[in-house]
This record gives C-alpha cells, sequence and structure tokens, in this order.
C-alpha cells in the first residue's frame, strides 16, 4: 500500500513541494546514519536544532534531480510525509497537513487503510525522533509555526 504514496510523491503536482524550505530536525543517531551513508558534515546545520541543510534555491540540500537522494535512510519527519507534530506537556499531538499543502493527503482520505498504515508509520518515527532528541532542540522544534494542518492525535509520552 504504501508504494502508491511513493508513486504519489513522485508525480506531486507540486514536484518536490515537501522538500522545499524543509528543515527536518535531526537526532544524533540519524545524523551518525547520514554520515555513515556519505552525507558529509557541510550538508547539516545547528541552529537551534540539528537539521539538513537548504541550497540557495530552497530545497533540502538531499533534493537532486527530482527525487530525495537519501530516501532510504531519510530522516523521521520526512518518512512520516505529511503528518508533522508538536509537543505540549508531555503530550504528543500528531497533524495531518491539509490537501493544499500536500495532494497526498486526498489519497490517505479516500483510502483508510492506507492512511491507517502511515500514520502507524509516522506515530512510531516521531515517537522515536521526540525521544531522542535534547529537550532544548524539541523546544525549539515545538516553536515552528505549521499552519493549514488539523489535529488527529494526541498521545500521552511519559518517558519525554
Amino acid at each position: 500500500m504504501l508504494d502508491s504514496l511513493s508513486r504519489a510523491c513522485s508525480e506531486c503536482s507540486i514536484h518536490g513541494g515537501c522538500c522545499f524550505e524543509a528543515r527536518p530536525p535531526l537526532s544524533q543517531k540519524r545524523i551518525d546514519i547520514l554520515l555513515g551513508n556519505g552525507v558529509v558534515p557541510e550538508e547539516i546545520e545547528f541552529a537551534g536544532y540539528s537539521r539538513l541543510k537548504l541550497k540557495p534555491d530552497g530545497f533540502c540540500v538531499m533534493f537532486e534531480d527530482g527525487k530525495c537522494r537519501i530516501h532510504g535512510i531519510k530522516p523521521e519527519t520526512c518518512v512520516a510525509g505529511p503528518f508533522t507534530f508538536d509537543v505540549k506537556r508531555k503530550i504528543l499531538q500528531i497533524y495531518l497537513k491539509r490537501e493544499s499543502i500536500c495532494p497526498m493527503v486526498a489519497i490517505l482520505k479516500q483510502n483508510r487503510g492506507l492512511f491507517d498504515q502511515l500514520f502507524d508509520l509516522a506515530t512510531e518515527k516521531i515517537v522515536d525522533l521526540v525521544r531522542a532528541l535534547p529537550a532544548a532542540e524539541l523546544e525549539e522544534i515545538c516553536k515552528i509555526d505549521e499552519p493549514e494542518t488539523d489535529l488527529v492525535a494526541e498521545i500521552l509520552l511519559k518517558d519525554v
């Protein structure tokens, strides 16, 4: 099922839209994975939190020839796709971007099984990220406003 979402990404009318001005947060574990797979330190920056840099055209440094060059090891929030998050007092809030931001959302809304499958994967990846980030970096990330999203779930995080 997730193959149809990958296809949706490659056929996106906003080609590379989610990679434009994307600053996916990176845990130290993800940084180690990236560096161990050919990403150079100069492609990572720290500006309140560790993240991938942007190219001068505004696209993520990993966006090349219309696709992600690190697709198999991409950051957790990239795997989460149209799902994003916030954390408020140990409550993980999962949001879904609106169709105006991500055309994939229309596919998810038409197929509950696909929605559930990606939601579960996104939640797993986001929880892993939130648990791995230093508190100060997580606080910086949660300051980022993400308009055009709708709250779809709240999860109690006992160990954050």
